[in-house]
């Protein structure tokens, strides 16, 4: 794996960032839904960061297997 790859190694796991965002988004909404209130383990107090942080996380990993396993 050159440098070179990484941008092309980025846009092929894209799809992964945004179905764990709206997975997470979604799954976290209905987890403070049925708690009565917003979780102690929300990232900075926000549903919305929390799914950004978790996207952020798998796009990461996503990238990282995808240049390792090809």
């Amino acid at each position: 794996m050159t440098p070179d790859m990484l941008p092309t190694l980025a846009l092929s796991t894209m799809g992964v960032a945004v179905g764990v965002f709206i997975g997470a988004l979604i799954g976290i909404n209905i987890s403070s839904r049925n708690s009565g209130g917003r979780p102690d383990w929300l990232f900075r107090g926000s549903v919305y960061a929390t799914a950004f942080l978790a996207s952020m996380g798998a796009w990461f990993v996503a990238i990282v297997f995808k240049g390792l396993l090809g």
